[in-house]
């Protein structure tokens, strides 16, 4: 039975690049793609794979946010991060989140053939760089755990909120894209700004930024 893989990255060449890596696999389907992480937990819902390769900097909802809903939703459903980062931030986010596996871009396609494999099958991959750092965490009693993405003091939805701020959105845009009304984004930005003691949409974007909820790319 083919193993039935969803993809998840905001570059339309990566995708491509993977979609193609993965279809020379006879036992590998690409059921879908998708160019952001609110995309993806949609296309998640909608097709059900049985693995998601998805990529940790992504606009409008990150890897990491888009991996905690995907996993709730769909306990049987596996994720491996795919990321240009081996910051513990990430890291530990991801796994923190429910991902399975977590590879850099640069690995070769037999690897991440390998960890898509390993995972579907109910087990755990990481690339050799990558273990270093869950070690290293480990042996420091996992402190990295609760600050990985920084926004612990947040809910799901402020964190959601922040990255949209932080990417430029303006609050009548959030709120017509979220399907809320203008003022629950007035108060989830206040909210926001008195748990993490930031007073300016400049501040929050910084912040946004060094936490890894969004990036500069």
């Amino acid at each position: 039975m083919n193993i039935r893989v969803l993809i998840a990255d905001d570059h339309k060449i990566m995708l491509a690049g993977l979609r193609s890596l993965l279809e020379k696999q006879t036992d590998f389907e690409v059921v879908a793609e998708a160019e952001n992480g609110r995309k993806a937990v949609q296309m998640a819902q909608e097709k059900k794979p049985d693995v998601v390769v998805m990529d940790v900097s992504m606009p409008d909802l990150n890897g990491i946010e888009a991996t905690k809903q995907i996993i709730e939703s769909l306990p049987g459903t596996r994720v491996i991060a795919l990321s240009m980062h081996s910051d513990k931030r990430f890291v530990v986010g991801m796994l923190r989140a429910g991902a399975s596996g977590y590879l850099l871009k640069d690995c070769a396609s037999q690897e991440l053939a390998t960890a898509i494999h390993q995972v579907a099958g109910g087990r755990k991959y990481l690339s050799p760089e990558i273990t270093g750092v869950v070690i290293d965490d480990f042996l420091l009693g996992g402190s990295a755990a609760e600050t990985a993405t920084g926004t612990s003091v947040l809910s799901a939805r402020e964190r959601e909120v922040l990255q949209l701020i932080a990417e430029g959105w303006s609050t009548k845009q959030i709120a017509s894209h979220l399907y809320v009304s203008i003022k629950t984004i007035e108060t989830h930005r206040r909210q926001i700004m008195k748990k993490l003691d930031l007073h300016s949409i400049a501040d929050l974007t910084k912040y946004a930024i060094r936490e890894g909820l969004t990036s500069i790319e």
